[in-house]
């Protein structure tokens, strides 16, 4: 290998464990997750980290038959996300019967 292949790979490894940290001390928030594939998004609260995998209760997805259940969310299957902190700004209810 050379070195900026090597280099890649510590880079990604490092992305990887700053992000199940970061989920790891967030355990209890709720949190807004999209990813590239189905079912695409969750919001839910965050329950705990196994490994590299994020588990949720989801309250919301695209579908209100996977709702109400938990999800177990690979961290490179996250392409975006938002965890509500204490004091920032809070992820809106998404109820389509409002």
């Amino acid at each position: 290998m050379t070195h900026n292949r090597l280099r890649s790979i510590d880079q990604n490894v490092m992305h990887d464990m700053a992000l199940v940290e970061h989920f790891r001390a967030a355990i209890g928030m709720r949190t807004f997750i999209l990813t590239p594939s189905y079912p695409f998004m969750f919001v839910g609260e965050i329950v705990s980290m196994v490994g590299d995998q994020v588990e949720i209760f989801a309250e919301t997805t695209h579908f209100a038959q996977l709702e109400k259940r938990n999800w177990l969310i690979h961290v490179h299957n996250i392409e975006v996300f938002y965890i509500e902190f204490p004091g920032d700004p809070r992820i809106p209810e998404l109820n389509d019967m409002l």
